[in-house]
């Protein structure tokens, strides 16, 4: 990611568990959905995206599964859990609500 596309700490987790609510993906199909999906800008980078998708896996609100991927390679595969649902639910909303609060500091004040 360049530096004008650094994500907030959290981000991250948050663009996995939304792009998985779509359904079961490997890493680099989640990665490059989210980079679609951003027009180009949003670009999580495999130092980004594998540790999070193990620490999202230890919290229990994904899983993973070995299969075969498009191009007929065995990859591992992720998928959101009942768990993460609820999580995903919850972090949307207070995604929501804090980019609100933070437009309207930057429309209220001059710059």
């Amino acid at each position: 990611m360049s530096k004008s596309s650094d994500l907030v700490q959290g981000t991250v987790d948050l663009l996995i568990l939304k792009t998985l609510a779509l359904g079961d993906m490997h890493g680099w199909a989640i990665a490059a959905r989210i980079r679609s999906v951003s027009n180009e800008v949003l670009q999580v980078n495999q130092g980004a995206l594998y540790p999070a998708l193990h620490r999202l896996e230890h919290a229990g609100w994904i899983k993973s599964s070995w299969g075969e991927s498009e191009n007929r390679r065995r990859a591992k595969f992720y998928a959101l859990t009942r768990a993460g649902r609820k999580y995903l639910e919850q972090e949307q909303a207070t995604w929501e609500r804090l980019s609100a609060a933070i437009a309207l500091v930057l429309k209220s004040v001059p710059g």
